[in-house]
């Protein structure tokens, strides 16, 4: 189901798309050197940087999420809310 919160602009969409687009062809390539059974110490680099890819796309949504949901929600009065799903989420993404 989507929320309310969501249906509004949010201004990284194409950095966070262009983020996870690299992010898939890093994977795609790990998954070609594990085939061309490369050594395991290159392939745990390469996850390690994929892992940042990943943190960097998270950082730029929760940015995004700061700057337009969490403004927006407090604009329409309905702050609490959104804090809440905030806290939801991150509780999630943090396990």
């Amino acid at each position: 189901m989507e929320h309310e919160h969501t249906r509004h602009p949010h201004q990284q969409t194409k950095a966070v798309a262009d983020q996870l687009a690299r992010t898939a062809g890093h994977i795609q390539a790990i998954k070609r050197m594990v085939e061309e059974e490369r050594s395991c110490s290159e392939v745990l680099i390469q996850l390690a940087a994929v892992r940042s890819s990943i943190d960097r796309a998270s950082r730029l949504v929760l940015e995004d999420h700061v700057e337009s949901c969490l403004r927006g929600a407090a604009q329409r009065g309905v702050a609490d809310e959104e804090w809440t799903l905030l806290k939801e989420a991150l509780d999630k993404f943090i396990r």
